[in-house]
This record gives C-alpha cells, sequence and structure tokens, in this order.
C-alpha cells in the first residue's frame, strides 16, 4: 500500500476555488455546501455568520453591510491564500450586502481538504481574514438610536 501523501486525494486540487461571491440577496447553505462536495475530502467544514440581535452590550435593531468595488477580488486574494497553505480540495465563500435582518445569513465560507483538522484550520483561516482583510463595512442601528460603522465584516 502506498503511503497516504502518495495519492492524489491527499492533494489539494487544481482549481479548488468554486465559489466566490458578494450578494445583495439570500444567501444558501445548499448551495455553499453542494459547491465544496468533493469525492476525495474526508473533511468538510462550514462556517454561517448570521445577524445578531446585540452587539457590545447594545441592542441591535437595523444593519447594513457595504463594500468597496475590490471586495471580490480581495475575497479571491484571501481564498488563494488559504488554498496555497491548506490541501484544499474545494472553497467556497459568499457575503450579503444591503440590508439585513436579525437571524440573516451574513456569510457563508466552507472547505473540503482530505481530513478534518485540515478543514477546520483551513475554514477558520479562510472567515478569519475575509474579516480582517476584505473591505466589507457593518453599520448598525442601536435600539437606543446610536449607530456606528464597523470596518471589514
Amino acid at each position: 500500500m502506498a503511503p497516504m501523501n502518495d495519492h492524489p486525494g491527499e492533494q489539494a486540487a487544481q482549481e479548488p476555488i468554486k465559489l466566490l461571491a458578494i450578494r445583495e440577496t439570500d444567501l444558501s447553505l445548499d448551495e455553499v455546501f453542494r459547491a465544496v462536495g468533493d469525492d476525495a475530502s474526508g473533511g468538510t467544514a462550514l462556517f454561517v455568520g448570521t445577524v445578531r440581535n446585540h452587539d457590545g452590550g447594545a441592542d441591535v435593531d437595523a444593519l447594513g453591510y457595504s463594500c468597496h468595488p475590490t471586495a471580490e477580488a480581495e475575497m479571491r486574494r484571501v481564498a488563494e491564500k488559504v488554498v496555497a497553505k491548506y490541501p484544499v480540495r474545494a472553497l467556497a465563500a459568499v457575503h450579503r450586502i444591503g440590508d439585513l435582518r436579525v437571524g440573516d445569513l451574513a456569510v457563508v465560507v466552507a472547505v473540503s481538504c482530505p481530513h478534518r483538522g485540515e478543514a477546520f484550520e483551513a475554514c477558520r483561516k479562510l472567515i478569519d481574514d475575509l474579516k480582517h482583510e476584505v473591505p466589507i463595512w457593518k453599520h448598525q442601528t442601536f435600539s437606543d438610536g446610536t449607530e456606528e460603522w464597523v470596518g471589514a465584516c
């Protein structure tokens, strides 16, 4: 039996970035999950970011996301860094912009790798870097009438 790392399924895929998008429409868990389906993957990690009803001890009444025109290109750059670091078989990321309600999906990312540990690590790296590096801004309105802009996701 050949060592595990000699099998093609143990390696990153040739074109692992399957779906990247910024949308004004509702996001779909099923779409993202289907996009990262891969027969050679033993682990798929999925992260879903939802709009919560509070932030920093204050009640959130309304929330909106906006982005810079380069946001999708930056998303791709972040995804390419993740696939360069991990043996990613498939990767997908979608982010909402526009006005959202409490409970709405704001971001969905998923990564499939040969093993679960790699999938967890790659998915965590993907969402963390998207949050810190992609020019998407959140505008929150609080129930006391105050509001704030939050940089990058």
